[in-house]
């Protein structure tokens, strides 16, 4: 029995050739079938050079398995979310490595109504088989047919904005040589047709396998200055770019600044409550006062979880939340299944921008006056255990308030940290955030503190 080494916390991700191939697919594909026994599902993958193959080899164990296949084609992840809870399906796979290097690829998986198969809902029962081999044979097989699900997926996303509200805007849009560029030019074409004053400036537009111009991964600080200089440039009301499945986009305001993650939760909090107030608005613990603050001045609900998309998706369920919102950029939306989109969220700004009537520099400049952070800062060390307990006890006799919803979070009033142990990679991840009006110590310094403590 071989050991599969590519079933991760949340999907399937694993080193080309060696963790994931067309055999490895063949046997994913024929193992979701035999365990869920779905009618039809959905396909779809990104535009990386090894996920046609993989894809079709998917689509080969499915059908073995006794499944009908709709295949999307080349889409982002949440095309095939929008496939799997809009069409008559009982499931979706998007073959994907999203922002991982060149060499890698990977899955996502769903259930029926885009319900996530993560490691804890079902992702370990669909490896031992894989791994096993122990198939049963069906007597019909199933088939397959090509689907263009874009005009239904657009559709959907112009619910999301009032067209005869948005202000002329000029945006960057950069697709990063990713799968997003065919949405984009779809969304054009119907601003146009709803006479929409939005004006699209492209780069890196094209879809390309070979990623000219860098593995699309914009929240690494060194693939932000083409959007960047770009909206400059064109003297541009903001940027967008997108990762390589484009389920998670990144925004920079009118000066090519970038924002962080954190703030745009705030800001699509404030989105969905300027619409209605008394809504249920999730989020997660690492960094939380501007979330909570704008919630609770629009009458909002703030709920919080652990972070994690199945935990955030979970936990809307339970509190029917219109929204919730990670400071990584996955932002999930109870109109969507519960699903995260890179769409929906810049849609949702560009409503806000021409609701308040103000800048995206001048929305988010405000935040970060009042609730400055240090973004999510990582460490390698030897074992993140120790290492958070350590931290625990160099605090304890300042008694902080403590809150373990995922790592540690202690709250010393004038400030705030959470340190918690990636779900995904080796790695011990910090956030800090602080209070202007409790008139804290620059954050440089309280980065340097805590620096100081997890290398020590």
């Amino acid at each position: 029995m071989t050991q599969l080494t590519c079933f991760k916390a949340y999907d399937i991700r694993g080193k080309l050739g060696t963790e994931l191939n067309e055999d490895i697919a063949y046997k994913v594909g024929r193992a979701y079938g035999q365990i869920y026994q779905p009618k039809t599902v959905v396909i779809g993958c990104d535009i990386r050079l090894s996920s046609e193959a993989l894809k079709q080899a998917t689509i080969r164990g499915l059908n073995d398995a006794g499944v009908d296949v709709l295949d999307l084609g080349m889409t982002g992840t949440e095309e095939v979310y929008f496939g799997a809870f809009h069409l008559d399906v009982q499931g979706g796979i998007e073959i994907t490595a999203s922002h991982n290097p060149m060499d890698y690829n990977g899955m996502k998986l769903v259930r029926e109504n885009a319900r996530p198969i993560g490691a804890d809902s079902g992702l370990k029962e669909i490896q031992a088989l894989a791994e096993s081999g122990n198939f049963i044979q069906v007597e019909n097989k199933g088939t397959v047919q090509n689907y263009n699900v874009l005009p239904e997926f657009i559709e959907h996303l112009m619910t999301y904005i009032a067209p005869e509200k948005i202000s002329p805007l000029k945006l960057v849009v950069n697709a990063g040589n990713g799968a997003a560029g065919h949405v984009i030019d779809a969304i054009e074409e119907q601003f146009k047709q709803l006479n929409i004053p939005v004006e699209f400036i492209k780069i890196n537009h094209q879809p390309d396998g070979t990623f000219p111009n860098g593995i699309p991964n914009p929240i690494l600080v060194e693939n932000r200055a083409s959007t960047s200089e770009a909206v400059i440039m064109h003297q541009a009301d903001m940027g967008i770019a997108w990762d390589g499945d484009f389920d998670r986009c990144f925004l920079f305001d009118e000066k090519g600044q970038f924002i962080e993650g954190y703030y745009i939760v705030g800001l699509l909090a404030q989105a969905f409550l300027l619409k209605q107030s008394g809504e249920k608005i999730v989020h997660d613990p690492r960094l939380v006062w501007n979330t909570l603050a704008i919630v609770d001045e629009l009458q909002g609900i703030a709920v919080q979880s652990q972070s994690g998309h199945s935990y955030i998706k979970e936990k809307m369920r339970e509190h029917n939340a219109v929204y919730g919102g990670e400071m990584s950029a996955h932002h999930y939306f109870r109109d969507f299944a519960y699903c995260d989109s890179g769409m929906i969220p810049w849609l949702l700004v560009i409503g806000v921008l021409s609701e308040t009537k103000q800048s995206l520099s001048t929305l988010v400049e405000n935040m970060i006056t009042k609730f400055p952070c240090s973004g999510e800062i990582n460490f390698k060390v030897a074992n993140t255990a120790q290492t958070i307990q350590k931290i625990f006890d160099y605090y304890a006799d300042q008694n902080p308030e403590i809150d373990q919803t995922d790592g540690v979070s202690l709250n010393f009033g004038a400030w705030r940290f959470n340190v918690r142990a990636s779900n995904t990679e080796p790695l011990l991840r910090l956030n800090i955030e602080s209070r202007l009006d409790h008139n804290p110590k620059p954050m440089q310094d309280y980065v340097d503190e805590l620096t100081a403590l997890i290398q020590s």
